[in-house]
């Protein structure tokens, strides 16, 4: 089988970055987070070039004149590797590899190799390895120099690198379809476990943010647990589940991977279970480096990454972390004012996880806010609706019923994200009789 063009590993290969931008549009920013991916994948920067372009190139991304010159620069440099900050199609990496005569890896496999690395758990590898497949699957036209060049359809033109290349094929669908039977059986399993939490009316709460904001420090902070917490790119992969310490509600906190700008999409698909943590919450804490000087664009990003998977609606309190590195700030909570754009606006909690200052404002905000989450009441269901009746059981809502000639009369206690949910299931039919009975029930504030 054709083997995956991999990004450097930890070897210490030298890499000479390549940075296309549009002409008169330069970010700084996302060089320097390139370098520093390039590093976190194993590879020592040994120069970079700046490519002001007008339109991407068909054949090379950038022009014949800009590709002398990285080619000049990969010789001056002694480079083994060269790394695009852009994602570049199969036949634009080919031609600049043969061209280069380097290897050429772009800022998808960049990302992917990363994550191969950091992968730990056997869902995590699971994940990893369905997303390369993916990415290499579109490359293996031409991986066999000299022997696909027969590609007609007529008889005694079907050449050996057609026959090794639909053997390749074939093999990776297989592979692919048996990472993705299993993954499903991962999936199976996790979801039985969120189940179970929702049945024990246990708030899920997801930490997510830029990546290295803090995230897993905060996690440990708490939580009390020992995640592996390191200065570093993507340093969490793998999602771990952990009750809020020190909180009167109980609440289920969970640890997911970091964003980064462009996120590739096999990559978003193939981790569906890892950020399910994040779509399927109660309440997101989106982490932020407040120390980084960039923070608003990096909340934006993040919002965005958010939206794709489909948790953008969900409710987020935003945990600028790290003051310890800021002057003159000091641990509070306020709210994003109506001109700053936010809507609904959100909640900030200023704190240090790394010094555990500020952590007891962050839990006083989820204790509030899901103390504040739970409907209570009675609901009349007619002989008719016994499905209803079946999911409220599943759920664990009912504190008690009983029967008669018109149907059944259930007591129910609930928290209100179950009751929205079965409101949406029901179409509409639960939620909102509940709430007429239910006047005492406490006002939800999201």
């Amino acid at each position: 089988m054709t083997q995956a063009r991999t990004a450097p590993r930890s070897s210490g290969e030298r890499a000479l970055l390549v940075q296309p931008f549009p002409r008169g549009r330069q970010d700084e920013a996302l060089l320097e987070e390139f370098a520093e991916l390039a590093r976190s994948a194993g590879a020592e920067v040994v120069g970079t070039v700046l490519a002001p372009i007008e339109r991407p190139h068909s054949a090379h991304y950038v022009g014949t004149g800009k590709l002398d010159e990285i080619l000049s620069a990969c010789q001056a440099s002694d480079a083994e590797v060269v790394l695009f900050n852009r994602a570049l199609s199969p036949v634009q990496e080919r031609n600049l590899a043969k061209h280069l005569e380097r290897r050429v890896v772009d800022r998808t496999g960049l990302i992917l190799d990363i994550f191969a690395q950091r992968a730990i758990s056997h869902e995590g590898k699971l994940q990893v390895e369905l997303a390369q497949l993916k990415h290499v699957a579109a490359r293996l036209v031409g991986a066999h120099t000299g022997l696909d060049s027969q590609r007609g359809g007529s008889i005694g033109m079907r050449g050996p690198g057609e026959t090794r290349l639909e053997t390749d094929r074939r093999l990776l669908q297989k592979r692919r379809e048996a990472l993705e039977a299993r993954l499903d059986k991962v999936e199976v399993q996790r979801t039985q476990m969120r189940r179970a939490r929702i049945r024990n009316q246990v708030p899920r709460v997801a930490l997510v943010g830029y990546t290295n904001a803090g995230k897993s420090t905060l996690f440990n902070a708490l939580t009390g647990s020992a995640v592996l917490a390191e200065d570093r790119l993507f340093a969490t992969l793998d999602p771990t589940v952990r009750r809020l310490a020190g909180s009167e509600t109980p609440v289920a906190l969970s640890d997911t991977v970091g964003f980064v700008r462009d996120l590739p999409h096999d990559l978003v698909a193939a981790f569906r279970s890892t950020l399910s943590e994040a779509r399927d919450a109660d309440l997101l804490v989106h982490v932020v480096d407040a120390a980084d000087p960039r923070r608003d664009e990096r909340i934006a990003q993040v919002d965005a990454v958010l939206a794709e998977i489909g948790a953008g609606d969900i409710p987020q309190v935003l945990a600028f972390n790290k003051i310890d590195r800021l002057e003159d700030v000091a641990p509070g909570a306020d709210t994003l004012d109506a001109a700053s754009g936010d809507d609904p606006p959100r909640e900030r909690i200023w704190l240090s996880a790394r010094d555990g200052v500020g952590l007891d404002l962050l839990r006083a905000a989820l204790s509030r806010r899901f103390a504040e989450r739970r409907i209570a009441g009675e609901l009349r269901l007619g002989p008719g609706e016994g499905r209803l009746r079946a999911r409220l059981h599943a759920a664990g809502v009912i504190r008690a019923e009983d029967a008669d000639e018109a149907g059944w009369r259930l007591e129910l206690d609930m928290p209100l994200s179950i009751a929205e949910r079965l409101a949406q299931e029901s179409g509409g039919h639960l939620l909102h009789p509940l709430l007429l009975v239910a006047p005492s029930a406490p006002t939800y504030n999201p």
